[in-house]
Order: structure tokens, then sequence, then C-alpha cells
């Protein structure tokens, strides 16, 4: 199995990029730990470590707004990696949009592009 370099990591937390393998968009920022990239890689879903919750996460547990990986890239410093994936049911933010990245600055203010996906609130209560 792939090792990545944890030593480097803070707090044992390594930055994961999620972006559509078929889009190229850019849909989230997350950490991974050793327990979620192992869990990831013998899955083929994506798993993250939870700061809010301190614990394992399964992208889309709660949602059904599961994360299929379809490609893993591993930078230079084995410190950081990209998960190219196929996002089930159309939305990766807990917000409800398609991407988290959903804000553009537009001066001294933030701009929401496009509309969300799903009502966070019917979905997490």
């Amino acid at each position: 199995m792939v090792e990545l370099d944890f030593a480097k990591s803070v707090e044992g937390l390594l930055p994961a990029i999620v972006q559509d393998a078929e889009s190229g968009e850019i849909l989230m920022l997350a950490y991974i730990n050793k327990e979620s990239w192992h869990k990831t890689l013998e899955t083929g879903k994506a798993h993250f470590w939870s700061r809010s919750r301190n614990k394992l996460w399964l992208k889309g547990e709660s949602s059904g707004n599961v994360q299929l990986v379809r490609d893993v890239f591993v930078d230079c410093d084995q410190d950081t990696v990209v998960f190219k994936v196929e996002q089930l049911g159309g939305a990766a933010c807990h917000k409800g949009y398609r991407s988290c990245f959903f804000r553009r600055v537009t001066g001294d203010e933030l701009e929401v592009l496009g509309k969300p996906v799903f009502d966070p609130a019917k979905v997490y209560g």
C-alpha cells in the first residue's frame, strides 16, 4: 500500500483536494489521517478525518452524496493528495452546493454562484 509522509503533517492530518474526475471542477478540501487514507484505498470511497467531530468520516454517510474515487494523485513531497471522484448525489458541500467553492470574491464582497442542490436542513435535520 502506498504510504504518505504523515511525519510532515499537522496533528496527523494531510490535505486532500477533491476534484470531479470528469469536469475537473474542484469540489472540496478535506483532511486525511492514516486511517482515512487506508480506508479510501481499501474501499474506493472517499474517507476523511472530521476535525469538527474528531472521527473518521465517510463522505456522504449522512447525505448519501458519496464520492467514488476514480484516481488518486500524490504530490512530490508525499504530503498532499488529490482525489478525482465521481460525485454521487450531485453535491459535495454540506451547505447543499455542488462544490464547497460556491462563492467568488468580487471587490470586497462574496458573490454566490449557482443554486443549492439540496436543502441541508432537510438532509441533516
